[in-house]
């Protein structure tokens, strides 16, 4: 990395915005793309890496994008983990490394990551197991921000297997049930329409609207 590029200036606001702009106007070169790598493993500042990363995954290769992300969610840094777990649906990201992060112990990238396995077409196979994990996050994590995105990913993917976790979570806080009736979009059954006819009656009015907005 040549010393007299912003990449290495001692500012890590400089590097973090010289990262994020490279690649604004097309693919990325091949200096470029060995710059940002190095920047997303081995700068001190996690804003930086951060930056970095985004940069990557949006300009470089799909190998070199992939090996990127590994690297970033295995990171020491929370918020390099929340940040890879958020741009997964734009790599291609093994079901193994996303689920990781989805069990990882800081709740924001649980969140994150279970987002992100509701927005990943799987294959039949992998879909089983993102399945099981959402299930587990919905009934079991005891933050209801996780439970409110593991659901809606629930939500997103469809599958059948997934439709008791998210009728239990219609029963949960507020803000999880709002999102758990929204869930129901994809699904069909006298459990669907009774669950759907308790949300018409619900305390809470966004709970109500959403369930108006899925009625017939």
């Amino acid at each position: 990395m040549s010393q007299s590029t912003p990449f290495a200036s001692r500012d890590p606001y400089v590097r973090a915005a010289a990262a994020a702009g490279t690649g604004r106007e097309g693919r990325l070169g091949r200096s470029e793309v060995t710059d940002l790598v190095l920047l997303s493993t081995d700068d001190p500042d996690p804003r930086v890496r951060i930056s970095a990363l985004g940069a990557i995954v949006r300009g470089a290769g799909r190998t070199a994008a992939e090996r990127a992300w590994r690297r970033a969610a295995l990171d020491s840094d929370l918020s390099v983990r929340r940040r890879a777990a958020e741009l997964a649906p734009g790599v291609t990201v093994p079901l193994g490394p996303l689920l990781a992060l989805a069990a990882d112990p800081e709740w924001s990238v649980v969140e994150a990551a279970a987002w992100a396995v509701g927005e990943i077409a799987w294959s039949a196979t992998n879909r089983g197991r993102a399945v099981r994990a959402l299930i587990d996050l919905t009934t079991g994590h005891e933050d209801p921000l996780v439970r409110e995105a593991a659901v809606a990913a629930l939500g997103a993917i469809g599958d059948p297997a997934g439709l008791a976790a998210v009728l239990s979570a219609t029963r949960d806080r507020p803000a999880v049930r709002r999102r758990a009736v929204l869930a129901l979009a994809p699904f069909e059954g006298a459990e669907v329409d009774s669950a759907l006819e308790a949300a018409l009656t619900d305390p809470d009015w966004q709970v109500r609207q959403a369930a108006e907005d899925l009625a017939p």
